[in-house]
């Protein structure tokens, strides 16, 4: 019996250990996630004792369901759009920020069009409960206007850009390299991108409460091992740029389109995550975002009640 016991409480503690080491964080395409690959693939996830796996799914609230039901660890995604998801069911933290849109999200509009007042009346193809109709939200709002004041068509980001391209659309809520494509081929203009709402897009990554209560110290590691991405990404930008490509894929996949879609994004260090998020007592831009995303998701009717920073934010360990 007592050799029976033994054997159990090995095993449980070889299970243990290896959930310990392994994280799995979703997300959808996109060039900020690229540092992600970049620890994974430089091998700093492993010195850290750690086996990250970074599935894409192009449809976030699929990586929501696939983590709420035990799948994945956390996610990278946009912290205006966690909010929704957030609840007492569902516990998960943003741990630290990855970057920040600087003009890789916009729109996409006739060349008649003067500004986003202009837009009013308008068909406009955005992706709803994303964060393109967040972004949309918020410019609308800025000129005393609202969702009710134009018609949505529900698509994808990437089907919005083409259904704009082909004329069948006449405004679309996108990001790159749609954006770019449409300007290099004088296809309509870019109204206004993310570069004129600096803060409003910004992306983390979030882990399951219970990973950052029981593993703190798998946490940290994976906060260290990012921080080294960005270092290596600094340092040697030519070849940091082909491992994300490689790593990201997708529209991405070449380098010097990676290279280009960088151009649209702030990548966030230590420095800037820890003046972003603040304590929890004094919370940092990110209490704005938070603030701005309870805000807009309760009017648009995808937020049932507020979310507290410190119900979604987890800053221990941003000083790693």
């Amino acid at each position: 019996m007592a050799r029976t016991l033994v054997l159990l409480a090995a095993l449980l503690l070889t299970s243990l250990q290896a959930q310990a080491g392994s994280i799995t964080i979703g997300h959808t395409t996109w060039v900020g996630y690229g540092p992600l690959y970049l620890a994974r693939d430089l091998g700093y996830f492993k010195e850290a004792g750690l086996d990250v796996e970074l599935p894409t799914t192009e449809d976030h609230a699929l990586n929501m369901s696939a983590q709420a039901a035990g799948h994945m660890e956390g996610s990278a995604a946009t912290l205006d759009e966690l909010l929704k998801y957030r609840s007492a069911g569902f516990c998960f933290k943003a741990v630290f920020a990855l970057d920040e849109s600087h003009g890789g999200d916009g729109i996409l509009t006739q060349t008649s069009v003067a500004d986003v007042a202009a837009l009013k009346g308008q068909s406009i193809a955005v992706n709803e409960g994303s964060t393109s109709e967040f972004f949309l939200s918020y410019l609308l709002a800025k000129q005393g206007l609202s969702i009710s004041d134009v018609t949505i068509t529900n698509m994808t980001a990437d089907d919005a850009a083409s259904a704009f391209i082909s004329g069948h659309i006449p405004v679309a809520v996108t990001w790159e390299p749609h954006l770019t494509f449409a300007k290099t081929k004088h296809i309509g203009k870019v109204l206004i991108d993310s570069s004129s709402a600096p803060g409003v897009i910004v992306d983390v990554v979030e882990l399951s409460c219970d990973v950052i209560d029981k593993r703190p110290n798998d946490v940290a590691a994976l906060t260290k091992a990012y921080y080294r991405a960005l270092a290596y990404m600094d340092a040697e930008p030519d070849k940091a740029n082909a491992i994300m490509a490689k790593g990201v894929g997708g529209y991405l996949a070449e380098p010097a389109d990676f290279a280009e879609a960088r151009k649209g994004v702030k990548f966030y260090d230590k420095p800037t995550n820890l003046a972003y998020f603040g304590t929890l007592a004094k919370p940092g831009k990110a209490g704005e975002l938070v603030a701005l995303g309870n805000k807009i998701w309760a009017q648009l009717g995808k937020l049932s009640q507020p979310i507290a920073y410190d119900a979604i934010i987890e800053p221990r360990f941003l000083d790693n």
